[in-house]
């Protein structure tokens, strides 16, 4: 994947610290806005029940504006540049939580700097008329293409358009529409990223175009049907565009996304994106004393909403090679990660939005081994529900950690936009080599899709049952903190 969740991109009524992909937790959302004045801070609030009808005034009078409402969830997002904000809300009948936000980064790969990598793959013939022979994870994953056999996700109709059977929902850094392996596949979608973030976001909700390559790379690995293929090469996809160029997402953008995704009436949601709340208790540049129980709660309320609107959740468990089922390991990381930028953790932090009720978390499994997961992916006993191929650098950087042996042949070939300069993994271009959480996850979504397609009745609980279940039992016998109930597989959910 490529974030820095760890690998390549895999992360508050008080701060939150989300990872993505490989994730990194961010600067507090109002230093993320150059366009915003800086004296002004965002904050999330969740309301106990539905938002009161006078609450642009009761937030106004409070000192604050409401930036984004979100009715379906209770909550809103506001900016105020008083810095008495949080005090002036304890006299607000209605509010259950509120907090200062942080944004969850999604780091591009740039924790891996190409001069120090392994050499670009360069033996994977650009106009290969088909990429299935560099496929691994793909030819496991489908039992060597038997799957396609069983279920696509959908029928090719005489004047070759695609009759969708199940539709999947991307919330990621947006998607190359026109990439031929994905076009046939593209069902629209919606930006929620804000004029001003940077020169390019004019605040256009139709702009959904991958600047980063993330999203087109999660996409390809769910419905690519051309050279290459995805799990359910005739799957529908949505694309919900929460990340700039180069910086961070709000938790309100991200949950905005869920809700619009239901609202949609997708099958099912992808999150490549991870990162971490402070259950218990920090403190930011010395000041307050903050807990992120509203992102909890919104956190939990979006994805709620979802399943109840029969959406299956599916996302990444991230790449820090933490035990999630530890909570304080995670508080000392995240000290230790981002105490530079005047955060200091106390007690409990979990994983969101993989820990969060409701969602399948998916650990990286490998290529080259069935008892080891990927260097980097997170893990837990109570945590992770099923492995997926996410690819990694290979046996013998494994056994040395050598930078320079990194061999990129064992990573996760996928679609990439086609007007970027091609990934530093290889010479390729629209198409690219990644590893992370975030190349696991979304196979494990096209699977759910591919099961919702098989079983329209089956809902979010027995499709992900169904995932488990079939699941290859790897690593330890039954339930392990590594693999949870085994790698997914499509062809054994489907057969």
């Amino acid at each position: 994947m490529k974030s820095k969740l760890t690998v390549t991109l895999a992360c508050s009524v008080a701060l939150s610290a989300v990872l993505f992909g490989a994730t990194g937790y961010s600067k507090p959302a109002q230093q993320q806005n150059a366009a915003a004045d800086t004296a002004a801070r965002s904050y999330l609030i969740a309301f106990t029940g539905s938002l009161p009808a006078n609450y642009g005034d009761t937030i106004a009078k409070a000192g604050g504006q409401v930036v984004r409402a979100m009715p379906e969830l209770g909550g809103l997002e506001v900016r105020s540049a008083d810095p008495g904000f949080l005090t002036n809300l304890k006299s607000v009948k209605g509010i259950q939580a509120a907090n200062l936000e942080l944004s969850h980064k999604l780091t591009d790969g740039l924790s891996e700097p190409a001069a120090a990598d392994g050499q670009p793959v360069t033996d994977i013939p650009q106009d290969s008329p088909t990429f299935w022979p560099y496929q691994w994870d793909m030819q496991r994953l489908t039992h060597n293409g038997d799957s396609y056999k069983l279920e696509t996700g959908g029928t090719t109709l005489p004047d070759g358009t695609v009759k969708h059977k199940a539709v999947v929902g991307v919330i990621d850094s947006g998607i190359d529409s026109n990439h031929p392996d994905l076009k046939r596949n593209f069902l629209g979608g919606m930006n929620f990223v804000p004029a001003g973030v940077d020169d390019s976001e004019k605040g256009d909700p139709a702009d959904i175009r991958d600047r980063e390559g993330h999203g087109t790379h999660v996409a390809g690995s769910i419905a690519a049907n051309g050279r290459l293929k995805g799990v359910g090469p005739d799957l529908g996809i949505r694309s919900y565009r929460v990340f700039p160029e180069a910086g961070s997402a709000p938790t309100s953008w991200i949950t905005a996304a869920i809700v619009q995704a239901a609202n949609d009436k997708v099958d099912v949601i992808n999150m490549s994106i991870g990162g971490f709340d402070a259950i218990s208790r920090y403190t930011f540049q010395g000041e307050g004393s903050y807990s992120d129980v509203a992102d909890l709660l919104l956190w939990k309320r979006a994805v709620r909403y979802a399943v109840d609107h029969n959406v299956t959740v599916v996302a990444a468990a991230g790449n820090e090679t933490l035990n999630l089922s530890n909570p304080t390991d995670i508080t000392d990381y995240m000290n230790a990660a981002y105490g530079d930028l005047g955060l200091t953790f106390r007690g409990a932090s979990k994983e969101v939005p993989g820990q969060t009720p409701g969602v399948i978390t998916v650990s990286s499994s490998i290529k080259w081994s069935t008892d080891q997961i990927a260097f980097y992916s997170n893990y837990g006993a109570s945590a992770i529900d099923v492995a997926a191929p996410g690819g990694d650098n290979g046996p013998v950087y494994a056994a040395t950690g050598d930078l320079s042996k990194r061999d990129f042949h064992f990573r996760s070939l996928s679609t990439y936009p086609t007007y970027l300069a091609p990934y530093f993994t290889s010479n390729l271009t629209g198409y690219a080599l990644m590893h992370g959480t975030s190349m696991a996850s979304p196979k494990v979504a096209g699977i759910a899709a591919l099961v919702k397609a098989a079983h329209p009745d089956f809902n979010p609980s027995q499709v992900a049952a169904r995932i488990r279940q079939t699941s290859l039992d790897y690593g330890k016998p039954g339930q392990d903190a590594l693999f949870g109930s085994g790698e997914a597989n499509a062809y054994t959910a489907l057969k």
